[in-house]
């Protein structure tokens, strides 16, 4: 599937959640991980003609711009004093949840918090933005065996979390 062949409105509705959430791995706000996913898709737009997975580029395009700011912004908080971070925002979107679906989403977050940040790119990678290990892989600079393992074990891993939050 070659998503360059779609009208641009498309693929972006069809991808965008998901790549906000990846985003979001690196981001403080919902707002910075928005601006990280358009910067990434301007460069997926201008170089993906080129790559053999689409999909699996415009997510190294967001993992890459993402690691980028979070590393600007870290050099700017080290040069100044003051180092205050704004608040934790959710990492879902919350309109229109009803309140116990903004609690399992609260849970959710908790638990992928947990996890080691190379265990929430592959399972954001897989749930949410449905990417197989070969492109989870391609992405990370690993292989489909390692992805698939990262994903086994950060989801045993999510089940102890969210087993734990509930008792």
């Amino acid at each position: 599937m070659s998503d360059r062949s779609l009208p641009w409105a498309v693929c972006w509705d069809e991808h965008v959640p998901a790549l906000i959430l990846l985003a979001r791995q690196w981001s403080d706000c919902h707002a910075d991980a928005e601006d990280i996913v358009q910067e990434a898709f301007l460069h997926f737009w201008a170089k993906g003609d080129s790559v053999r997975d689409p999909v699996a580029y415009l997510y190294g395009c967001v993992r890459r711009a993402a690691m980028d700011r979070f590393r600007q912004k870290h050099r700017r908080q080290e040069q100044t004093t003051a180092g205050i971070g704004a608040a934790e925002e959710p990492w879902f979107e919350t309109d229109g949840f009803c309140p116990e679906e903004q609690e399992g989403r609260a849970e959710i977050e908790r638990a992928l918090g947990k996890l080691s940040l190379d265990q929430r790119q592959v399972v954001v990678m897989k749930i949410w933005g449905g990417l197989t290990f070969a492109a989870i892989g391609e992405v990370l600079a690993i292989s489909a065996n390692t992805a698939a393992s990262r994903y086994r074990l950060a989801l045993a891993a999510l089940r102890n979390h969210l087993d734990e939050d509930v008792i």
